[in-house]
């Protein structure tokens, strides 16, 4: 005796269950954050960055003088500082895995003592019948504006979140240090003020005219410092 075994029909199978839209929408999202950081972590292996190889063009266009403006004043003494910035910044309720960044920065640049010879008058300025004596009064030095050296300020290390990776990655300014730059002025124009640029300044100005004068056939040359 046999028995017969009735197989399924095509009409008998169970239909192919289909992928819901957030499924689907979710794998896509996995997938980009797939390929996004895969090409972060090709980006930084040695020896991947010039696989293609890289061209840099000059399109810059001539600079433009856009005024021109007299000093009277002697730059007297200058300084050269140093300084290590260490900047964060959070975002309160996440994670500085996610959003957060810390810049580690070493900022070295100039900052210039000044006296401004333009503010003499005709009384700042006395000299004797014989001309052998000269009594001037200077105003005090002053500072200029710090300057960072490009070729010597350079970012140590830096730490950025996921949100703050992908939005360097739509950003116009990728990577900027403008705030870690400014921060790194503010603190040598501190470190200058703190100084004694500008009394070596006010040193090396009378030292200056002194010898001027001197070589002009005056005797005697007092130089003081108001206001």
């Amino acid at each position: 005796m046999t028995t017969s075994v009735n197989k399924p029909t095509r009409d008998d199978r169970k239909p192919a269950r289909r992928l819901p839209g957030w499924a689907k929408a979710s794998a896509a999202v996995v997938l980009v954050l797939v390929v996004l950081f895969a090409g972060l972590r090709l980006s930084v292996l040695p020896g991947l960055k010039d696989l293609f190889g890289s061209e840099t063009r000059d399109r810059s266009g001539p600079a433009l003088l856009k005024s021109i403006q007299d000093i009277s004043r002697y730059d007297a003494a200058s300084g050269n500082f140093q300084v290590v910035v260490d900047l964060e910044k959070d975002t309160r309720f996440l994670p500085d895995a996610v959003r957060g960044t810390r810049t580690l920065y070493v900022g070295a640049g100039t900052v210039d003592a000044y006296v401004d010879l333009g503010k003499l008058g005709e009384d700042d300025v006395k000299v004797d019948g014989d001309r052998t004596s000269a009594t001037l009064r200077l105003p005090h030095a002053a500072l200029g504006e710090p300057a960072l050296d490009p070729d010597r300020s350079y970012a140590v290390s830096k730490q950025r979140g996921l949100l703050d990776r992908l939005g360097d990655l739509f950003s116009d300014n990728p990577n900027s240090e403008q705030a870690v730059q400014k921060l790194a002025a503010r603190h040598i124009g501190d470190a200058a003020k703190d100084s004694e640029l500008r009394t070596r300044a006010e040193t090396n100005t009378t030292a200056m005219l002194q010898g001027l004068l001197r070589s002009l056939g005056f005797e005697e040359v007092r130089v003081a410092y108001d206001g």
